[in-house]
């Protein structure tokens, strides 16, 4: 039964290990040129199959000891997610996942992607969104957190999320800020995620180190709008006064040749 077993066993760490081997996770934040934009690459078969850029910061509740030591007052620790930290990943086909850890793995970061088919007017169409957020954090850490009543890991999670919504085989940006709200285990505290500068594709990348056409956040689409209108309505209005005046140059020139008709009945007999 023993020798049954071994050679199952050794196929599945063979197996794992050629998994491990295939992807590979690169952390390419020292390329951007904003310190607080972080650059991550999921590679598969030497292709990247999961890229991420974005700044990222945590606003995070935390309860401390008033004055009189009795009383109990809440304060905030503001956690940038740090240049230099670890992390993983997961390409699939509809599913991937991306893991980030810092300061000692002190905090971790998890992202769930998710690619599922929709019904629509024009038929089933394919997206992806981002399905799941998890933040694990310690707040005996002393670089953010200090003297915080009763230290110890907690965790928060996203409710019922459906972000970044994207069709299937495109990536997606959006320059403006957006909070994204996390229930915590602590007490049940509202930790809040800021996310800026964001462009991801967790699926469908065809060109290593390339992402694919971008969909715009609303909120960008709009300040493109607001950017754009004045040019657009200063065109226009250019255009209206550009015929205006070339309609009064011609009706001018037209009226200018024709043979004008006294209003005295006397002077009929001069022309000609």
């Amino acid at each position: 039964m023993a020798g049954g077993r071994l050679p199952g066993l050794l196929f599945i760490l063979h197996a794992a290990a050629r998994l491990a081997a295939e992807q590979e996770v690169e952390n390419l934040s020292g390329l951007s040129p904003n310190p607080e934009k972080d650059i991550f690459v999921v590679r598969e078969n030497r292709t990247a199959c999961l890229m991420a850029e974005f700044a990222a910061k945590f606003l995070v509740p935390y309860d401390v000891w008033a004055s009189n030591y009795v009383d109990l007052i809440t304060e905030q620790a503001d956690i940038p997610l740090s240049r230099g930290a670890e992390m993983k990943g997961k390409c699939g086909t509809n599913e991937s996942e991306l893991e980030i850890s810092w300061l000692e793995q002190a905090y971790t970061l998890k992202l769930f992607f998710l690619k599922e088919g929709h019904n629509t007017s024009r038929g089933q169409e394919a997206f992806w969104r981002l399905g799941r957020i998890q933040f694990a954090y310690d707040t005996s850490e002393r670089t953010y957190f200090k003297d915080a009543v009763s230290p110890g890991k907690h965790t928060a999670n996203s409710h019922r999320l459906s972000a970044l919504v994207t069709p299937a085989g495109k990536s997606y940006e959006c320059q403006a800020q957006q909070t994204i709200s996390l229930i915590s285990s602590d007490h049940q505290k509202s930790v809040q995620l800021l996310l800026s500068e964001v462009r991801i594709q967790p699926f469908d990348i065809t060109a290593d180190f390339v992402f694919s056409e971008e969909h715009k956040c609303p909120v960008d689409q709009r300040e493109q709008l607001e950017e754009t209108l004045p040019l657009i309505l200063g065109l226009v209005l250019g255009l209206v006064i550009v015929i205006t005046l070339c309609v009064y140059h011609i009706h001018h020139k037209l009226t200018a040749n024709q043979v004008q008709i006294p209003r005295d009945r006397s002077q009929y007999k001069h022309m000609g």
